[in-house]
């Protein structure tokens, strides 16, 4: 696989997001959160443990280091488990149109973690990019008024988790397949929600769950699966700052999916916003993945030249 391949899976990985959205405004209402988060997890779990039995990579998982695992544990704790539950936490307390534009930030964040951490390099471009990309969702999730209590905090920490999580990821994919990172992500991150839910006694609403509940986890799964794999198959191959720009593909598809098959409406400044993600996106997979352009930032260095 080379690094257009990486992005083609990405960009999948988007479109998989914009249905998988949509789909999930008519099954969360009827299931608990952490819950509903929980089941999906273990599900896709379960179905990446049978495709790493089918295509042999168990070998790979038998080979880990204690590290390994270790990161996997830690890439499961800020990915898959934490960040969930402060997320749902925090939208309880905001409006949906904040709690959504402060997670489309996520690409900032992890942009920054990549810079310092992945030492990726910045230049000019990405920050047209992420202009045109932050104009872009204002415009489309149309955002009117701006405030900032604990509801929105608690998303902002649950987006800082996110990003950290995937910068753990890129790095844990110099060394493991997107598979076996993916199975890390979604094993560990059931067990922690897991350990939550025992806590908060929230584990009988597992048993109390109706036939068409369940029906609605399985069928959300497989595209939660989808996502997954494609993302972290992707992920190992492109920079972790355009994954992240590119994921912002999934509001415009979940919005002209409501417009087409709800009831939603789209106006004129919510089409300007679509333009102008595709324009963010498009700046990033072109001018920074694959025409980068001399850096524009740089790491400080010490007197002595290390």
């Amino acid at each position: 696989m080379n690094q257009k391949q990486g992005v083609l899976l990405v960009l999948a990985t988007a479109v998989i997001s914009g249905f998988s959205i949509f789909l999930n405004t008519f099954s969360v209402g009827s299931i608990e959160p952490s819950v509903f988060t929980f089941l999906k997890n273990l599900v896709v779990a379960v179905f990446l443990a049978s495709i790493l039995l089918l295509t042999k990579e168990t070998k790979a998982l038998k080979q880990l280091s204690r590290k390994q695992w270790s990161q996997l544990a830690a890439i499961g704790l800020v990915g898959g488990s934490v960040p969930f539950l402060l997320f749902f936490n925090g939208l309880a307390m905001t409006s949906a149109a904040m709690g959504a534009f402060i997670h489309k930030t996520l690409f900032i964040y992890v942009s920054v973690f990549a810079f310092f951490l992945l030492k990726e390099k910045l230049n000019k471009k990405i920050f047209a990019a992420a202009f045109l990309l932050l104009v872009g969702n204002l415009l489309l999730l149309q955002v009117r008024t701006f405030s900032f209590g604990m509801g929105e905090l608690l998303i902002l920490v649950a987006t800082l988790f996110w990003a950290f999580e995937n910068v753990l990821s890129k790095h844990a994919l110099n060394e493991l397949s997107g598979n076996v990172v993916a199975f890390g992500r979604m094993f560990f991150g059931s067990l922690f929600i897991l350990v939550y839910l025992a806590f908060t006694d929230k584990l009988p609403v597992l048993a109390s769950l109706s036939g068409s509940a369940v029906l609605w986890t399985l069928f959300t799964s497989v595209l939660l699966l989808l996502f997954v794999i494609t993302y972290y198959n992707g992920l190992k191959w492109v920079k972790v700052s355009t994954a992240a720009s590119i994921l912002l593909l999934g509001s415009p598809i979940t919005t002209l999916l409501s417009f087409a098959f709800g009831d939603a409406s789209v106006a004129a400044p919510q089409v300007v916003g679509i333009l102008l993600i595709l324009a963010g996106v498009a700046l990033a997979v072109f001018f920074v993945e694959f025409f980068p352009k001399p850096v524009m930032l740089s790491r400080p260095h010490s007197r002595n030249g290390s």
